[in-house]
């Protein structure tokens, strides 16, 4: 039985720069703080983990649940003005590719993401990517993106051995990967990786990195 978990964002849909816009303008708002927008220097790349080093760095651990109710109200409203203006892509192939997933007897697939679980369901439907009967663990289940992945695999509720392939785009991605044992599939060019597909027109040769 092979198990396939996919990151949304750079992954499954263009949609990197749009949250980036849309999360520093809900923490300039909610806030009035102007953050670092290189995401590497957090130490959890999610949309909880970074909105938690940003609460703790600026001492605002008493007003924690009411910042991040505000926080992400705003930043769902951003993303919601801005797929009306201009609805999210999909990266080529991404909703044939777990079509031909899910129609795989010995294949079963979930969904790891970082974002924030209404954002994420809110870019997949703008992409028109179907994710029914999918499993998604998101940054709403915990700040850390190794702890959301491996919610995402007790998800899946597999008794038989696994393989598990997870298909991300960025450094904390692969990151994640080593220090969960996962195989590891880069998507796009952000980090150096020997297993890549610039997209999943690239079928074969995904189908190829899994196993399959």
């Amino acid at each position: 039985m092979y198990h396939v978990m996919f990151d949304i964002d750079g992954t499954l849909i263009q949609s990197c720069k749009i949250d980036a816009v849309c999360f520093t303008g809900a923490i300039e708002e909610v806030l009035g703080l102007v953050i670092d927008e290189e995401w590497s220097n957090y130490k959890h790349v999610t949309d909880e983990g970074i909105l938690n080093e940003i609460i703790q760095s600026n001492g605002l651990n008493g007003k924690s649940d009411d910042i991040r109710e505000k926080v992400k109200k705003t930043f769902v409203r951003k993303i919601e003005e801005h797929l009306e203006e201009a609805p999210a892509q999909e990266v080529p192939g991404a909703s044939l590719f777990i079509e031909r997933l899910n129609a795989m007897n010995n294949v079963v697939i979930s969904i790891a993401t970082g974002g924030w679980y209404e954002s994420a369901i809110l870019k997949l439907k703008s992409a028109g990517i179907s994710v029914a009967d999918i499993p998604i663990v998101s940054s709403d289940d915990h700040f850390s993106r190794a702890e959301i992945m491996r919610r995402a695999e007790a998800e899946v509720n597999i008794n038989t051995a696994v393989s598990s392939t997870y298909f991300g785009d960025g450094a904390w991605d692969k990151k994640a990967c080593e220090e969960l044992g996962y195989n590891f599939v880069l998507v796009g060019n952000k980090v150096q990786h020997d297993q890549r597909i610039e997209n999943f027109n690239s079928i074969n040769e995904a189908l190829a990195y899994i196993g399959l």
